[in-house]
């Protein structure tokens, strides 16, 4: 593997942490009715343990106001208790048709915990780009122990490295910094 290669194998990655951040942000309740706070919930269906949004409908009601249409009506008995087993703080309305789930204001306590939440998500990210970076720096010195680089070239490239693994991190910490200011304001 050359050093072009290592490193755009380790920007490609970079991108793919970042992505999944955010996807697990989206999975945080800021006080707004938004589909993806229901993306992670698992249903038992028939025996599988499967996605809601696989057994049915999830659409904003409105900016308070989730609800999922079940296409089985009698999975509505267990997609209502996996939502409340899910630790969201939601308390869905079962009607017998469409589970309505309203999404009540935050409180400080709970903007506190989110914080510390969304704190641990980055601070995983944070250990997968570290984790990169000992990846493509290994990938580097196995370069330099075949002879293919010389050592001015595996400083260069280490501290280009470097600098990949500082820029995304720094990416990662302000993707927090919005995530926090979000859950602060609603």
């Amino acid at each position: 593997m050359s050093y072009s290669e290592i490193k755009a194998d380790m920007q490609s990655r970079l991108t793919k942490t970042a992505e999944a951040l955010k996807k697990d942000f989206s999975g945080l309740r800021t006080g707004r009715a938004t589909t993806a706070l229901l993306d992670g919930i698992m249903v038992e269906s028939y025996g599988a343990i499967v996605p809601l949004n696989q057994i049915g409908n999830v659409s904003v009601a409105d900016a308070r106001m989730l609800s999922v249409s079940v296409w089985d009506k009698s999975m509505l008995k267990k997609v209502e208790k996996a939502i409340v087993e899910a630790g969201l703080g939601l308390n869905p309305m079962n009607d017998g048709i469409v589970i309505r789930i309203p999404i009540p204001p935050l409180s400080e306590e709970r903007r506190v915990e989110l914080t510390k939440i969304a704190g641990r998500y980055t601070e995983t990210a944070r250990v997968s780009v570290r984790n990169l970076r000992r990846d493509a720096l290994d990938g580097i010195k196995k370069l330099k122990n075949a002879n293919e680089i010389s050592e001015d070239e595996q400083k260069r490239y280490e501290n280009e490295i470097q600098k990949l693994t500082d820029e995304g991190i720094k990416e990662l910490d302000e993707m927090l910094k919005t995530k926090e200011i979000e859950i602060h304001q609603v």
